[in-house]
């Protein structure tokens, strides 16, 4: 009986398909579970858990407005608090308007919430 040889080209080539294949179907299988996309896809979700960092666990929305891109601008407050202040939320940055730097929050609404309400809101959003 002879003895079988596997060609090393030809295992290398066996391999590198196999590989191919996998990662195809791996990517496949993420895209279709919309595992790329979290939960913070939605700019509301962002905002609130940026909110929060920054004003603590009682901090709601009391109003939203959807901005340039994927920017949204909207007031926020405390639970039980009726101040509002006014914020620009992006997806690695919230600025908000008692921040110290009111220049850049100025153009940021200008650029990002062109519009933008005035009139800020006592009750938190639904």
């Amino acid at each position: 009986m002879t003895r079988r040889v596997i060609r090393t080209d030809r295992l290398i080539l066996v391999l590198g398909v196999a590989v191919l294949l996998l990662g195809g179907l791996s990517a496949w299988v993420v895209i279709r579970n919309n595992s790329l996309a979290s939960e913070e896809a939605r700019p509301e979700v962002r905002a609130l858990r940026q909110l929060r960092e920054n004003m603590g666990p009682g901090a709601e929305l009391r109003h939203t407005q959807v901005g340039n891109g994927l920017a949204l601008c909207g007031y926020a407050g405390l639970r039980g608090d009726p101040r509002a202040v006014a914020f620009v939320s992006r997806p690695r940055r919230l600025l908000m308007e008692d921040d110290p730097l009111p220049r850049e929050f100025a153009a940021m609404i200008r650029t990002d919430c062109p519009g933008f309400l005035q009139r800020r809101p006592e009750t938190a959003v639904p």
